[in-house]
């Protein structure tokens, strides 16, 4: 049973602009306390460490000033989350290492760049914080005060001498009750309109600084560890392609080509003598060479399929489900398929592998009834999924079948789950980046 099933995926919805006013305002407003707290704290126990730096007691004061500052910065870290609507990023900090002695211990932070990085932010951070703080203070203030000018503006006492003038009468409106009133509340709308946009772009203003400063090293050396595990496991999956290549062809075309040779030499010697028996040798020679081709389509299929790349990921996958020894039920988004919705060739090789492997496992070791195919976009990533009822018990140890797929899902910068209890059911999942 093959079925193709249209499937989507939402991205996540950015929260609504009062939502956001008010968390930007919060992260900004809160900052300017937190920020005169760090300076104190952390400029205080740096001029203490500086000033008794020649006795011994200077050095783990210098070790707790950092420390300090780690603690802070994860204030930090965990607050510009929010305004930056990323997932909070940690460095890996230096630790000490396993029975290291009280000094060892106190150097630890004093050897770790990061440390110092967040020391100079908890005493920068101020300046940007008290910028920042006065912007949206003097936004909110107008805003409001302009806004609602016309249900105070009785009470306030109005100039009536002959040199005190309003803006209203500056601006040549007049001094009319309508003109003052029409003016301030038009300078408060404009305020109230422009408050999102100026909030928003202080806090993206303090929160960019706190993450070049505290987490941007971080990010740095992830991407490059990233990088690193995506280069091995390229030439991982590649070594492991070329090594089964090399073994299916030992084992099958290379086989019967070698039969196919003396079955062509027998059938030559048997022409003169026994033209019957040099006919059927031929015949099977002729066998042998349509097993021979077919196989050689077969590898061909494992290689770079040519529907693949003709019709696309759906139909691709509808041939391997059409060729599966149990039935497979096979949801696919029909978007890519569409020129339109096409992947990137390497990201649909990618997933053409994923569920290649996948249900030749399913096939060879699961002893499963049936199986799920299920492809489909989520957000910037597309979720390939393979599932069997069968016996479980699969996982990504080295000399399996799914350590191959582990090595070409992180060759693409992907991501491989496995969830294979032990009497199943079994779901292999790759999250391939578009």
């Amino acid at each position: 049973m093959t079925t193709v099933a249209a499937t989507s995926a939402r991205p996540p919805l950015a929260p609504s602009i009062p939502r956001q006013l008010l968390v930007d305002s919060g992260y900004v407003l809160l900052g300017l306390p937190l920020g005169l707290a760090s300076f104190v704290v952390l400029i205080v126990g740096l001029s203490v460490s500086v000033g008794l730096v020649v006795t011994v007691i200077g050095i783990p004061i210098l070790s707790g000033t950092l420390y300090a500052a780690r603690g802070l910065a994860d204030i930090e870290r965990l607050r510009m989350a929010a305004v930056l609507r990323q997932p909070r990023v940690r460095p890996r900090y230096r630790m000490p290492e396993p029975g290291a002695n009280v000094w060892r211990r106190i150097f630890v932070p004093i050897r770790d760049a990061q440390s110092w990085l967040d020391l100079a932010h908890g005493i920068i951070r101020l300046i940007v914080a008290i910028g920042t703080f006065v912007v949206t203070v003097v936004w909110w203030g107008v805003s409001i005060a302009g806004a609602l000018y016309w249900a105070y503006d009785w009470a306030i006492p109005h100039p009536s001498g002959e040199g005190d003038q309003n803006l209203a009468q500056l601006l040549g409106l007049g001094d009319s009750t309508t003109a003052r009133i029409g003016l301030n509340t038009a300078v408060g709308v404009f305020f109230l309109i422009t408050l999102p946009i100026v909030v928003r772009g202080c806090a993206l203003l303090q929160a960019s600084f706190a993450k070049a400063m505290l987490t941007g090293v971080a990010e740095m050396r992830d991407r490059i560890t990233v990088l690193e595990e995506q280069k091995r496991a390229a030439v991982s999956a590649e070594a492991s392609a070329l090594r089964r290549l090399e073994r299916d062809i030992h084992d099958g075309p290379q086989q019967r080509l070698v039969r196919l040779a003396m079955d062509l030499s027998r059938a030559r010697m048997q022409l003169n003598s026994d033209p019957e028996a040099a006919g059927r040798t031929i015949d099977e020679a002729v066998s042998q060479t349509r097993d021979t081709l077919a196989e050689l389509r077969a590898l061909s299929r494992g290689i770079a399929p040519p529907i693949l790349v003709d019709r696309g990921l759906p139909s691709a996958l509808a041939a391997i489900a059409a060729r599966g020894l149990i039935p497979i039920e096979l949801q696919v988004d029909p978007q890519l398929g569409t020129p339109a919705g096409r992947l990137d060739p390497a990201v649909e090789n990618t997933a053409y592998f994923v569920v290649a492997e996948a249900l030749t496992n399913v096939a060879k070791h699961a002893r499963a009834t049936e199986a799920t195919v299920a492809v489909a976009r989520h957000g910037a990533h597309l979720q390939v999924r393979v599932g069997d009822d069968g016996q479980g018990g699969a996982h990504l140890a080295k000399g399996h079948g799914l350590a191959g797929i582990a090595d070409r899902v992180r060759a693409a910068g992907g991501e491989l789950t496995v969830v294979s209890p032990t009497g199943g059911p079994t779901e292999v999942r790759a999250d391939l980046p578009l």
